[in-house]
Formats: C-alpha cells, sequence, structure tokens
C-alpha cells in the first residue's frame, strides 16, 4: 500500500463489511472492527510491517517464529503472524485481508500442500495489490525426504507451482532446504 496512515473505525468497518460480502456491519461486528484498529497500531508504529504466513503445524509454526524473529532485528520493523493480533475476529479470510491491505510486505513461508496457507498462497497470486508485496519463501526437499514424507510425490500442488513461477519471474521466490538456508533466503528479504 502506498498510504501508510493508520485507517480509522469506519475505514476498517468499510472493508469488513465489504470482505465479509455484507451490507452493513451489525453492532458486535462493528464493535470488533474498533477493536481492530487498536490491534493495527504497530503496523503504522514502523517503516516496515511483514505479515508472515505459513502453516502452524508443528514443527512449521517454528520456523514461522525464526522468520518473524529475523526479520524484527531489522531496524524500524515490525514481523508478525496472524495470530499475534488477538482481538476477537469472527471471520478469519476477514482477519486475513484486512492485515494483508496494512502490511507493508507479505512473506509467505511454503512447505507442503497440506495447510491452511493455501488460501492466502491463493490469494497472493490472484488479488494483484497482494502480489505486488508478495515474496515467499519455498521449501526444497532432497529425493529421500520425497520418498519419505510425500510418497515420491511432489509436496506442492500445481496452482501452487504456477504461483511460484510467477514470484520467481519477479524475482521473489526464495528456495531453502535446512534453517540455515532458510534464514539466508530472509536476509534476502527488501
Amino acid at each position: 500500500m502506498d498510504d501508510h496512515s493508520e485507517p480509522g473505525v469506519d475505514d476498517i468497518a468499510d472493508r469488513a463489511a465489504e470482505y465479509a460480502h455484507l451490507d452493513t456491519l451489525s453492532p458486535r461486528e462493528y464493535e470488533q472492527a474498533l477493536d481492530a484498529v487498536a490491534e493495527l497500531t504497530p503496523l503504522f508504529e514502523y517503516e516496515t510491517s511483514y505479515f508472515v504466513l505459513g502453516s502452524y503445524g508443528t514443527p512449521e509454526i517454528h520456523r514461522l517464529q525464526l522468520v518473524k524473529d529475523r526479520l524484527n532485528r531489522r531496524s524500524d520493523v515490525y514481523a508478525f503472524l496472524m495470530v499475534d493480533i488477538r482481538g476477537e475476529w469472527s471471520n478469519t479470510l476477514v482477519k486475513f485481508r484486512i492485515l494483508a491491505d496494512y502490511a507493508t510486505c507479505l512473506v509467505g513461508v511454503a512447505e507442503h500442500d497440506r495447510s491452511g496457507f493455501l488460501v492466502e498462497q491463493g490469494m497472493f497470486f490472484l488479488h494483484q495489490p497482494y502480489f505486488e508485496r508478495a515474496h515467499v519463501l519455498k521449501r526444497e526437499y532432497a529425493q529421500s525426504t520425497l520418498d519419505e514424507e510425500f510418497d515420491g510425490n511432489e509436496p506442492y500442488s500445481a496452482l501452487q507451482l504456477d504461483g511460484f513461477d510467477l514470484l520467481d519471474r519477479e524475482g521473489r521466490l526464495f528456495v531453502w532446504t535446512g534453517e540455515d538456508e532458510l534464514m539466508a533466503a530472509v536476509e534476502k528479504l527488501p
């Protein structure tokens, strides 16, 4: 987003209604939008904000935390996971879209096609404003790991692979195999 100013309640409420395909929000939903404004404040207190996305399974969540922590070592940066923005959200897709709207950079940590991160990846590739700010750290596997964990099959869906190709052409796909390479890939992020 070019505008890095903090949104007001009405802006958040309007986006929430639009993303939930509602004409207006209920009083409870409007109250959630009010709470969301306070939750979003850190995104505007720093020069750059990184919304780090990926699988919350074990051990994947550990690697998401590593990416977030490494990014937060940078000067004037706020990196966060979706779970870090608490608040009461009745619709996680709306929550994702609002956070993605205001984050400076979207960083996906892709390890396979068996997680809830697939929806967000689809949004990265289909929604131009998200695509322009998206970067993906894609895990690659040795053949022995593929055989053991994925029955020798590709760990990613065809749609994911197509999206990765789009990002690769833009220079925003970074490949890693182990945690050391993951940390090196994080250093390549803008």
